[in-house]
């Protein structure tokens, strides 16, 4: 490995510790609000569930972006070519650094300005028009069991903390960690906050979300579709590879993992929103759709 990458990767493994602790303080600012402890609880154990394609049918950031569209946020063909971008990134295995840089200036130019108010608001009728219907009965089956046991259940997804905090609250879970991105006095700067929720970045928030709140990994469980999610998956006691797609059933099998899967069709292609295909070059997409959190974070 040449200097330049040791030098790449250490930048990028520090940016994603950032934006783990980020998301994590930003998930207990936005707490939901919890009913006394009871007794009994399990305050050591608890569940991470990743949202695109694992809790929800699809990608909840294309669904969100379909709304604000719809609303005349941005045009379709937009959307098409964020699209795009991301299913070539997907495809070719590995990120283009400088589009990446790209897509990320085009959607913080987007957001910059406008009201963490507005998008929380938008977010609350967009989920209720468009993502509601698209959760997995199954997985959500399986996140009650965990409250049943007396433990805690996050979201833990690249989509912006805003909306993933809406969607835990809507299926009565504990809270989300999401992607961060800067405010202040409620109104977007247009820079994010280390960088987005994505691969060792949702292991370092699971990790400090353990660190908060006294929780031992080694009994907590992870859920995922998705081989980009290995970090996550391998940080907790148990994992559970849920609607995986082949790599990650692949890696299930080797170690023994549990396989779920929910999906009425087997092929990866026709889930609902290419950009489930989330990588590194999805910063744009969650950023266009408007992560925030309502205290300044310096990143």
């Amino acid at each position: 490995m040449s200097r330049f990458s040791r030098r790449a990767d250490r930048v990028a493994v520090e940016r994603a510790e950032l934006a783990g602790e980020a998301s994590a303080e930003a998930a207990a600012t936005l707490a939901l609000d919890e009913p006394p402890i009871a007794a009994g609880a399990d305050l050591t154990a608890a569940a991470f569930f990743d949202v695109d394609n694992t809790m929800m049918v699809g990608a909840s950031i294309f669904h969100y972006a379909r709304g604000l569209a719809a609303r005349k946020y941005f045009t379709s063909s937009d959307l098409l070519k964020f699209a795009s971008r991301q299913l070539r990134f997907r495809l070719r295995g590995a990120e283009n650094l400088a589009v990446v840089g790209t897509a990320r200036q085009e959607a913080l130019s987007f957001v910059a300005g406008r009201s963490v108010d507005e998008i929380i608001r938008l977010g609350e009728e967009i989920y209720d028009e468009t993502m509601a219907d698209k959760i997995y009965p199954g997985t959500r089956a399986m996140a009650q069991r965990h409250l049943d046991a007396g433990q805690r259940v996050w979201l833990v997804t690249a989509t912006p903390v805003e909306l993933a905090q809406l969607i835990a609250q809507r299926l009565g879970l504990t809270g989300a960690l999401g992607t961060v991105a800067e405010s202040v006095d409620g109104i977007y700067t247009g820079a994010l906050v280390g960088e987005m929720l994505h691969g060792r970045a949702k292991a370092a928030a699971v990790r400090a979300m353990a660190a908060r709140e006294g929780l031992d990994l080694r009994r907590c469980t992870a859920y995922s579709d998705s081989i980009n999610d290995l970090p996550m998956l391998s940080a907790v006691g148990t994992a559970v590879a849920v609607n995986p797609d082949s790599e990650l059933r692949d890696v299930a099998r080797q170690r023994g993992w549990q396989i779920r899967d929910f999906r009425t069709s087997r092929k990866p292609a026709v889930r609902i929103g290419v950009p489930s295909v989330l990588g590194v070059g999805a910063v744009g997409g969650a950023v266009l759709a408007g992560a925030a959190v309502r205290r300044r974070f310096r990143g």
